[in-house]
């Protein structure tokens, strides 16, 4: 009997009749278990070589002499002096530059040295700690018998000088039978009086020598020849630092000047 033709077989039976089935091996002849054992010693590899990676990596960090802290510099200092800020920082010098805790160092800093405002201790690779330091300035200062305390912008006493620095005014407060004393405390008033010094003008600064506060809205200036500035409270602090600039241009003779409403301002002895 004549065997099958090619349409009996179908489009896609061979013509030597085999089935086109898939041997053990699979269709590129290799053993899956063969292929497993490569995919396995592949990932080995791998893992031996990201592990010699890692542990090179570590040898530099900490075992090797490249990346040790030689340096310690200081930046940004005026009052203060490299040398100050260094020896407080205590950077163990020799140390891996990466075991260095510098959270440690800005806090010694911080703790150790009230003039600092901030400070950022940075690596500066491949063997320097920089300690970029920023200081307070002081804007008022505090009679302390025959010293002063520097009072900065946000009203913290800093520091204790012999000598007043130059262009920086007095605050005065006297608080001996005001009516406010029980209710505002002098570290509230003294608040009070570093507000108003942000107020002012720089040519009103610079002719400031004291800021005189007796109440909360009892504050007032004193200026170079015998001159007073009557402010009040420290509110609306803006206006009245432009109605004071414009009584002084308009009136320079005046001895005093009432911008306590600085909506109705007033001179006096001009």
């Amino acid at each position: 009997m004549a065997g099958p033709t090619t349409a009996e077989r179908g489009a896609d039976t061979p013509p030597d009749g085999s089935t086109g089935s898939v041997g053990p091996s699979g269709p590129s002849g290799q053993d899956p278990a063969a292929r497993r054992r490569l995919l396995v010693r592949r990932a080995l590899i791998g893992l031996a070589a990201a592990a010699l990676l890692a542990a090179g990596l570590l040898w530099v960090l900490y075992g090797s002499s490249w990346l040790r802290t030689e340096e310690v510099r200081a930046t940004g200092t005026g009052v203060l002096t490299a040398r100050q800020v260094e020896e407080v920082a205590a950077v163990p010098v020799g140390e891996p530059m990466v075991s260095v805790d510098t959270d440690a160092v800005e806090a010694r800093l911080l703790a150790g040295l009230p003039r600092i405002a901030s400070v950022e201790a940075v690596r500066s690779w491949p063997g320097t700690i920089e300690l970029k330091v920023t200081e307070r300035v002081p804007v008022l200062l505090l009679e302390k018998g025959a010293r002063f305390a520097e009072v900065d912008a946000d009203g913290v006493q800093f520091a204790t000088v012999d000598k007043a620095p130059r262009g920086v005014p007095l605050v005065r407060l006297d608080l001996a039978g005001s009516p406010g004393a029980a209710r505002f405390t002098a570290g509230r008033l003294l608040a009070e009086a570093v507000t108003v010094r942000g107020d002012l003008p720089a040519r009103v600064v610079r002719e400031t020598t004291a800021l005189e506060v007796r109440s909360y809205d009892d504050i007032s200036l004193r200026l170079t020849g015998d001159r007073r500035v009557l402010w009040g409270s420290s509110e609306h602090g803006a206006a009245k630092a432009r109605t004071l600039g414009a009584l002084m241009k308009a009136s320079p003779g005046a001895r005093q000047f009432d911008v306590s409403a600085p909506t109705a301002p007033a001179v006096a002895g001009s």
